[in-house]
């Protein structure tokens, strides 16, 4: 005996099944090489044509080869790596095939489900608010299709798909919302994404070389944000204290190898710490920030010995930690001989002019800190320029800056000032990280952004220890109040770092702050967040077995809640239909055509159409609405409306 059919998938249903697989598939254009959603795209046109012309679909012949040469060119585009990229590649490519051989509705619940698992991937490319927002729209219309491809004869109206599907969703919110708040947090993230996650990620670089900050000035992201406990530091002394370059080959700045070895710095502080909270945005790279000078790590960050921190693992997502801060010190009075010494290294016949610049200021009879400010009038005095623009420079990068082009960006003053520096015997590093951050007055908090990008110098003076320097600010001093505003007109200045454009940046502003408690509350829901929100409710003695209860009771207050309303609800219209029908019963039997307790409402119409030939019509309309109401899928306010009005209108 063969088994029954499957029932078919109709025209409009399938119709809905494209548009929210496009909705679906939408964000892939973001994220995947081009010709993958692209083909997709096509794979449904071609399935709706099919459809539409009432063509058969392709068979095996066409499909095989077409399924080997897709997932082959995915291998090629991704190189053979099968990580993050290319694994949602594929499942696009077979989610697509698939249409091409689903003519029922069992496939289209089944490309349903993968379309809804499909939609889950994008937040491996994003979290942003926005991204949240918009996958709300492919998740309703797939829960519409769902609908209609679920009713018996597919017939069910729009109007009714729409309110069914929010009818659910609007169940499933409150169900939602009980599990992410009450839920266990594990300790660490949900999941780690593969390597080819982190592409594409903007921060600062693990060496310095000429137009290396200049680059990232050009972009408005946000590098993190910082929300203080007490008083804002001044302009001034926002200096976020970054990676630190020690080692110098003759163009690039490097933390160098043996840098790591040298030993601790000590740190006497001149006036209290600062406590303040960091927000960091992933960045691929080892390192914290913290403003200058970090007074200790956070649980998972080391402290360097030259007051760097940096994490074990590289920062793939975004992380929030506590940072405590001594805005005046004074660090490593006695500076070792192995410090010393890779605070003076040079390469051997490197930027000849610089190098005897300096020595002819180490030569003369000027003492050291005089020697820094004479480097520093240099600059403040002769025609240099602060730029985003500057020339080309050649192998001997810093004679060319300091003695022929003159033009340059804060890696170009912190890394000549440094070589100037080393060459007159002055110890001096180079110092990365940025400098300002603009408050956002809507949410209380800083956010320093990748335009603030900035590099400074520090020399070691007798009595001082290690001194901030930053050369910049005596080429051009309103860089440090006003940021990269402070450049030139015609300079690619980012959009929000200018000075103008006050309505731009209040817009900006609110939508950072919406975009923060997202981050905060949403992303950032950890154990930690959890423990925090329930402890202001429940107290602190919250146990996760207590709070395994805690979410199954209230979610079974929410399930008793949502049947006791559906059940309402059925029994509500059960009792309208019931009133009308024995109403006409009750019209029947004053006619003496009395309602036996076994007959239906299809046999007893039959009856009394036979005892009343010349209302046949009027009943038999009456007896089979009522039976498609009472027992069928299809009733509605409106069709219970017009069944009470036809009673009411029958004479017996």
């Amino acid at each position: 005996m063969k088994p029954a059919p499957l029932p078919p998938l109709s025209f409009s249903n399938l119709r809905w099944l494209l548009l929210s697989m496009a909705l679906v598939l939408a964000p892939m254009f973001l994220h995947l090489t081009l010709w993958v959603p692209i083909f997709a795209l096509l794979i449904g046109a071609w399935r709706y044509s099919l459809a539409a012309r009432q063509q058969p679909l392709p068979g095996t012949r066409i499909l095989l080869p077409m399924t080997l040469l897709g997932a082959g060119a995915i291998v090629a585009s991704y190189g053979g790596s099968f990580g993050r990229d290319a694994s949602v590649a594929l499942l696009t490519l077979m989610l697509s095939m698939k249409l091409l051989e689903s003519n029922n509705r069992r496939d289209a619940m089944l490309l349903i489900s993968l379309s809804w698992f499909l939609s889950i991937t994008t937040f491996l490319f994003t979290q942003s608010l926005l991204m949240g927002l918009y996958l709300a729209l492919p998740v309703f219309a797939l829960t519409i299709t769902l609908v209609g491809v679920s009713h018996p004869n597919s017939s069910l109206p729009f109007r009714t798909c729409w309110r069914l599907s929010a009818g659910m969703l609007g169940q499933a919110l409150p169900v939602m919302l009980v599990l992410f708040l009450l839920f266990p947090r594990l300790s660490g993230p949900l999941w780690r994404t593969p390597g080819d996650a982190t592409s594409g990620m903007t921060g600062l670089s693990e060496s310095m070389s000429p137009g290396s900050i200049g680059e990232l000035s050009l972009s408005d992201e946000p590098a993190f944000r910082a929300e203080f406990s007490g008083e804002l530091p001044a302009p001034n002394q926002r200096y976020w204290r970054g990676p630190i370059f020690w080692h110098f080959d003759g163009r690039t700045w490097r933390p160098g190898t043996q840098a790591s070895t040298l030993v601790q710095e000590t740190l006497e502080s001149t006036a209290d710490a600062i406590d303040y909270t960091v927000t960091l945005e992933a960045h691929n790279r080892n390192w914290l920030f913290a403003l200058d000078l970090p007074a200790m790590a956070p649980p998972d960050g080391i402290l360097r010995h030259d007051y760097q921190l940096v994490t074990r693992q590289p920062v793939n997502t975004r992380v929030r930690y506590q940072a405590r801060s001594y805005l005046t010190y004074r660090l490593q009075l006695q500076l070792d001989d192995a410090s010393r010494r890779h605070a003076l290294q040079l390469p051997k016949g490197s930027n000849p002019r610089s190098h005897a610049l300096g020595e002819e200021w180490a030569s003369s009879s000027l003492a050291k800190d005089a020697i820094v400010r004479k480097a520093l009038d240099m600059f403040r005095e002769q025609p240099f320029v602060y730029t985003l623009s500057p020339a080309l420079l050649g192998r001997n990068s810093m004679d060319d800056f300091l003695f022929s082009t003159r033009r340059g960006f804060c890696e170009h003053y912190a890394g000549s000032f440094v070589f100037l520096m080393r060459a007159a015997g002055i110890p001096a590093r180079v110092v990365t990280g940025y400098q300002g951050g603009v408050v956002n007055p809507l949410g209380n908090y800083m956010i320093v952004r990748q335009s603030d990008a900035h590099a400074w110098a520090e020399v070691w003076l007798e009595g001082s220890g290690w001194v901030r320097i930053d050369p910049t600010a005596a080429v051009a001093p309103q860089r440090i109040e006003s940021g990269l505003s402070a450049l030139p007109e015609g300079e690619p200045v980012p959009l929000l770092a200018r000075g103008k454009n006050t309505w731009l940046k209040q817009a900006y502003l609110g939508w950072d702050a919406i975009n923060n408690g997202w981050n905060q509350w949403v992303l950032g829901y950890n154990q930690k967040r959890q423990m925090e929100l329930l402890s202001r409710f429940f107290g602190e003695n919250i146990s996760m077995h207590g709070l395994a209860i805690g979410m199954v009771t209230a979610v079974g207050l929410i399930m008793l809640a949502i049947s006791w309303m559906l059940l309402r609800g059925a029994v509500r219209k059960l009792d309208r239909l019931e009133s009308a029908y024995r109403k006409f019963q009750r019209k029947l039997a004053r006619a003496g055509i009395q309602h036996a307790p076994h007959e239906g409402p299809l046999d007893f119409g039959q009856r009394v159409a036979a005892a009343m030939p010349e209302k046949t019509q009027e009943v038999m309309n009456i007896a089979v609405l009522y039976a498609n109401l009472r027992y069928g899928n299809a009733s509605t306010p409106e069709k219970i409306r017009t069944l009470e009005n036809e009673i009411r209108e029958f004479k017996a």
